[in-house]
Order: C-alpha cells, then structure tokens, then sequence
C-alpha cells in the first residue's frame, strides 16, 4: 500500500509544467537536512487509483501528475504512472531519493524522472554542485537535464 500526506498544483518541480506533486509517505530515505522529514512517517491516506482521479478532477488545468517519493514501494508508484499513462491525457513524472533507477520502473511509463539522495552539501536541483539529476524521458532514454533548474547570472559566467 501506498499512502500520501498532501497534494499540491506547482510550478517548479517539473519545468515548464503544471504539476500536481503527490507528496508520498514512509520514505525510506531518511535524507539529512531533507527539507520534508514528515514524510518519513507511514501517514495518510492510501493512494488508489480512485483517489488519484479525484485529486487529479480537483485541480482542473494540470499537465503533469509528479510523484514526490514512493521509493519503498516504487512497484506501486510504476503501477499508477501506467494508469495515468493509459487513461489520462497528462504527463507523469516521478522524484525518487534513490541514486539509481528501481528495476520496478518502467520508463515508458514516465515522461520525467528525478535522481539522487539530497545532499546537504551539494544542494538540490538548483545548485549546479548537486549531485541529484532530472531527466526526460525520450525515445525510450534518459536524458539528463538537471540544468534546467539551474539560474544564470545575467551578463555575467554560467
């Protein structure tokens, strides 16, 4: 069983996207300095695919449904991305803390997938010295576009 605290319509977590991060709990993770230690807990309420048509018919607008943890039971965060993938005209994307992909992932179910442990001293995405990685999805591949979150100083070196 799969469980969520909270859901939220954003706009950074998936760039150029309306997302609807699903924040999912019992994180197995338990990253030092992680920004949402809450969700180390087994709470919530479970994650069907009942209850993801209703959060998905509350927030009318989305393109992406984004999956924010689920790494204890990334089987299960697949089996929903397949759901959506199949029935619903949106983009699906998921942020694991893990530094490697599970084998339980089938990436034609994803269109963008987050990477790594959060690092205290690396940063997160916004920091180009993270060693978290954002990728597309793409003919099948991974393509890594961590740069994307990264902010240029205008006139000035990248």
């Amino acid at each position: 069983m799969i469980k969520y605290y909270n859901s939220m319509v954003v706009f950074e977590e998936i760039p150029n996207e309306i997302t609807l991060a699903i924040n999912i709990t019992n994180c197995p993770c338990h990253c030092k300095g992680c920004h949402s230690p809450f969700l180390w807990e087994d709470v919530g309420t479970e994650l069907t695919v009942e209850e993801l048509d209703k959060l998905i018919e509350k927030n009318d607008g989305i393109t992406t449904v984004c999956f924010m943890g689920g790494d204890r039971e990334s089987n299960l965060v697949n089996d929903l991305a397949f759901y959506l993938k199949k029935s619903k005209k949106l983009k699906v994307g998921w942020y694991s803390g893990k530094n490697d992909l599970s084998e339980c992932i089938s990436l034609k179910n994803f269109d963008y997938i987050k990477l790594g442990e959060y690092r205290e001293d690396f940063g997160g995405l916004d920091k180009e010295t993270t060693n978290q990685r954002f990728y597309t999805v793409e003919d099948g591949e991974m393509k890594d576009k961590t740069f994307l979150f990264w902010k240029t100083k205008k006139g000035g070196n990248s």
